[in-house]
């Protein structure tokens, strides 16, 4: 194996985000640390307002300009953390692409399709623009999209939501990134072709050799598509290891009631699903201690006195919680989609 494949190609190191709320600074990313290789696919899991969006903003270099950015970001070892626009400008869409939850908010109503595919091959490879169209075609016949020759010169709106979002990740693969941030990309979208563009990304993720972060509240999304996961609540990371042991032994009280609280196959016509009682607090109104504490079956006042430590149960397998020998006597079992 070479250095330069077995070093990190993206190193987060205590990441802190503080940003400007209504109610106030609101720390919407608290502490957050991994690594991810060239050819990895690394999952991040979570409700609504858990910091897992502002952690991939934050590495696209998109967050608001009163946010306030502590800890580190290399990419390939280089430092991000504190880059001008302009020099985050010669990297976004070229070395790191994102795929947004929203196509049609990603997508400029005002262009062809065409012309936003083959932005960012002329902006960053310099290619004619006949070059550009060419390689446009190409990629969005890739991507699926029925006669691209044809309807390259056409506008977002003449498109589906599934096509719209075929022609977001043929913008985002233009450029044959290193790393790839898919937003929720299939959100918008009706189950069979939330299928089609997951199989999609994973085989257009393997063909190109690039690492991918995939966002999602949806635990079988991520149980079919990562190698590993980290489950974000209040800002900060509670779980995280490979996908299957996560899965298999599920140390967070936050993870299993995630795992309850999905839909299931040939449950009975009316069946209530299983809810976490409580909601996730607010950014600017964070606890001292666990962040889940107010809506944990096992809480006791220690988890109140101070954010818990990542606890060690298994291999690359970590867990922020004190009553990890409790929990995981107690875990759900392995998942099942």
């Amino acid at each position: 194996m070479s250095e330069r494949s077995s070093m990190p190609l993206i190193e987060v190191v205590n990441l802190g985000v503080r940003l400007n709320t209504s109610r106030g600074p609101a720390q919407a990313v608290r502490g957050v640390s991994f690594a991810l290789k060239r050819g990895e696919t690394l999952g991040l899991v979570g409700e609504s307002g858990c910091g897992k969006s502002v952690t991939a903003l934050s590495l696209m270099g998109l967050l608001p300009d009163s946010a306030s950015v502590t800890g580190s970001i290399k990419l390939d070892g280089g430092e991000l953390a504190g880059l001008s626009d302009a020099e985050y400008c010669r990297l976004r869409g070229n070395r790191i692409s994102m795929i947004f939850q929203e196509p049609m908010t990603a997508l400029n109503p005002m262009h062809t399709i065409g012309n936003q595919v083959a932005e960012p091959l002329r902006r960053h490879r310099k290619f004619s623009a006949s070059q550009a169209r060419r390689e446009a075609i190409a990629l969005l016949d890739r991507v699926g999209l029925p006669d691209p020759a044809r309807r390259v010169d056409a506008y977002p709106h003449q498109f589906s939501g599934g096509q719209r979002q075929r022609v977001t990740i043929a913008m985002a693969l233009a450029c044959e990134p290193d790393l790839l941030i898919a937003d929720e990309p299939t959100t918008a979208l009706d189950v069979t072709i939330q299928g089609q563009i997951l199989d999609l990304i994973a085989d257009l993720v393997e063909e190109r050799g690039m690492s991918m972060i995939l966002i999602s509240h949806d635990l079988g999304v991520i149980a079919e598509n990562v190698q590993r996961m980290m489950v974000m609540y209040g800002g900060t990371i509670i779980e995280s290891g490979p996908t299957d042991e996560v899965f298999r032994r599920m140390g967070h009280p936050y993870t299993q009631g995630l795992f309850r609280a999905r839909p299931r196959l040939g449950a009975r016509k009316g069946t209530r699903l299983t809810t976490i009682s409580g909601t996730v607090p607010e950014l600017a109104d964070l606890p001292s201690g666990c962040t889940f504490a107010d809506r944990c079956p096992l809480v006791m006042e220690q988890c109140r006195a101070a954010l818990p430590a990542m606890v060690d149960v298994g291999p690359g397998h970590f867990v922020r919680c004190i009553r990890t020998d409790v929990s995981m006597a107690e875990r759900v079992g392995a998942l099942t989609v």
